[in-house]
C-alpha cells in the first residue's frame, strides 16, 4: 500500500471520527439551546407515557399467539426484539441532528432523504405512511368488534361496522382539536392506565383458569411459522414512527434516550408477562386477541372494555403523527396561514385522513392477518433496517468500532428475515381469512 493511499485512509477516517463528533455537539448544542424554545413542552414522563401507550398497546393482545406460531424461542426472539428496537429508537433521533447542519430534521422521511437522496425519502415516507394509517385501521377494527360483542342480545348490537364508523368519528374529535404529541400526553397516561389493568387481568385469569387446562401441548419451535411469529413480535415495538415527533415536543430532548430505554422497557416487561401467561396455559389453543381465551365472566368483559379504550386513546397518537408529517410536507402553519385559516386547512386534512381510516377499517376487518401483514411488510423495515442504514450513512462505517458493526449487521439480517418470510406468510393468512 502507497504511502499517499495511507494518509487518504488515515485522513478519511479521522474525517468520519470529526463528523461523529460534530453530530453529538450539534445534538447536545440544539437539545441545549431548545429548551428555553420547548418550556410548553412535554415533560419526561408526558413523553413516557406516549412512547408506552402507542408501542404497548400495538403488541399485547398478539403476543400468545406469536408464541403459539412459533414456540417458546419466542421468548428470545421478543427478548432481542426490546434490545434492538430501544437501540434503533436511539439511533433515529440521533440522526435528526447527524446532517452536518445546525437545524435538527423534522421527520423521519427528512433522515432519509438526507442519508439517500429523494428516492429513498419517499420509499420510507410509503413505509411510514403504511404504519401510521395502517394501525389506526387496525384498531377502529379491533374497537368496533369489541363494542358490538359488549352490546350483544341488545339495541345496540348493531353489528362491527356501523360500530367502527362511529369510533373513528369519536377520536376524529381529539385527532383534529390536539395539534401537537404534547397536547395528546394526557390521553396517553390514561392509554397506560387502562393497558396496566389488561395485563393484570390476563394474568390473574389465567392463572384461576389454569387448572381447567391440564392437557395442554406447547412448543419449542415452530420452523414452518417462525417467520410469522417474528414478524408479529416485532410489531409490538413499532414505535419508531412517531419517535421524531414524540422527542421534538419534549423540553428536554436530551432525555430522550432515557424516555426510549423506559417505555419500551416497562413494554417489554408487560409483553412477557402476557406472552408467557398466556401462551402457557392456553397453549396451542391460544386465540388472539388473548382475551378471547378468558372464560366469559366479568374480567372478560373488562378486559375487552379497557383495552377498547387503550386502542382508541392510541389511535390519535398515531394519526396525529402521520398529520404533521404532512402538514410538514405542505408547509402548514400559522406563520403562512394565520391561527384561524391553518387550524381549518388542518381540520380538512385531518377530516380526510379519519375518513380514509374508517374506509378502509370497514372494508378489512381481519384483525389477526391484518396485524401480521402491518407488521412483517412495514414494520421491519422502520424498527430495524431503515434506522441502522441511515445511521451508518450519515455518520460514517469506519469510525464505528468492529463490535457495534456486528450488532448493527445482526439487527439488519433480523429485519430481512421478517420482511420477506414474514410477508409472504401474511399475504397468505390474508388471502385465507378473506376466502373464509
Amino acid at each position: 500500500m502507497s504511502i499517499d493511499q495511507d494518509k487518504r485512509e488515515d485522513f478519511e477516517l479521522k474525517s468520519f471520527v470529526a463528523s461523529s463528533i460534530i453530530a453529538d455537539r450539534e445534538f447536545e448544542a440544539y437539545s441545549n439551546a431548545s429548551i428555553h424554545d420547548r418550556e410548553k413542552g412535554s415533560s419526561f414522563f408526558g413523553a413516557y407515557f406516549n412512547v408506552v401507550c402507542v408501542v404497548a398497546g400495538t403488541g399485547t393482545l398478539g403476543l400468545p399467539l406469536a408464541l403459539k406460531q412459533g414456540g417458546w424461542i419466542g421468548l428470545l426472539i421478543l427478548f432481542l426484539s426490546w434490545t434492538m428496537s430501544t437501540y434503533t429508537s436511539i439511533l433515529l433521533i440521533r440522526c435528526l441532528y447527524a446532517n452536518g447542519e445546525k437545524k435538527r430534521l423534522n421527520t423521519y422521511k427528512d433522515i432519509a432523504t438526507t442519508a439517500f437522496g429523494a428516492i429513498g425519502g419517499w420509499v420510507t415516507f410509503f413505509f411510514n405512511s403504511w404504519i401510521l394509517l395502517g394501525a389506526p385501521v387496525l384498531y377502529m377494527v379491533l374497537s368496533g368488534a369489541n363494542l358490538n360483542q359488549l352490546c350483544r342480545g341488545t339495541v345496540a348490537e348493531i353489528g362491527d361496522i356501523p360500530w367502527t364508523i362511529i369510533l373513528s368519528a369519536a377520536i376524529a374529535i381529539p385527532f383534529i382539536l390536539l395539534k401537537t404529541m404534547k397536547e395528546l400526553a394526557w390521553m396517553s397516561a390514561f392509554g397506560v392506565v387502562a393497558i396496566f389493568i389488561v395485563i393484570i387481568v390476563v394474568l390473574v385469569m389465567s392463572i384461576i383458569d389454569k387448572p381447567n387446562h391440564v392437557n395442554v401441548q406447547h412448543d419449542v419451535v415452530v420452523w414452518d411459522m417462525f417467520p410469522i411469529a417474528l414478524s408479529t413480535i416485532s410489531f409490538s415495538f413499532g414505535g419508531n414512527v412517531v419517535y421524531p415527533h414524540v422527542e421534538a415536543s419534549m423540553k428536554k430532548p436530551q432525555d430522550w434516550p432515557k424516555v426510549a430505554a423506559a417505555g419500551l422497557g416497562t413494554c417489554a416487561v408487560m409483553y412477557f408477562i402476557v406472552a408467557i401467561s398466556g401462551y402457557l396455559v392456553y397453549g396451542r389453543e391460544v386465540l388472539s386477541p388473548v382475551y378471547n381465551s378468558l372464560p366469559e365472566n366479568g374480567a372478560r368483559i373488562l378486559a375487552i372494555i379497557v383495552i377498547t379504550i387503550n386502542v382508541l386513546l392510541s389511535a390519535p397518537i398515531l394519526t396525529t403523527s402521520f398529520s404533521l408529517d404532512i402538514e410538514e410536507m405542505l408547509n402548514i402553519t400559522e406563520e403562512r396561514f394565520g391561527k384561524t385559516k391553518e387550524f381549518l386547512i388542518r381540520a380538512c386534512l385531518r377530516i380526510s385522513i379519519m375518513v380514509l381510516i374508517a374506509v378502509v377499517a370497514c372494508s378489512v376487518p381481519h384483525f389477526g392477518a391484518l396485524m401480521s401483514l402491518i407488521g412483517a411488510f412495514a414494520n421491519c423495515n422502520l424498527i430495524f433496517i431503515f434506522p441502522v442504514l441511515f445511521y451508518l450513512k450519515l455518520t460514517g462505517i469506519r469510525n464505528k468500532p468492529i463490535y457495534e458493526l456486528v450488532w448493527c449487521g445482526f439487527i439488519v439480517l433480523l429485519g430481512l428475515i421478517g420482511l420477506i418470510f414474514g410477508t409472504m406468510e401474511a399475504i397468505k393468512e390474508l388471502i385465507a381469512a378473506f376466502g373464509s
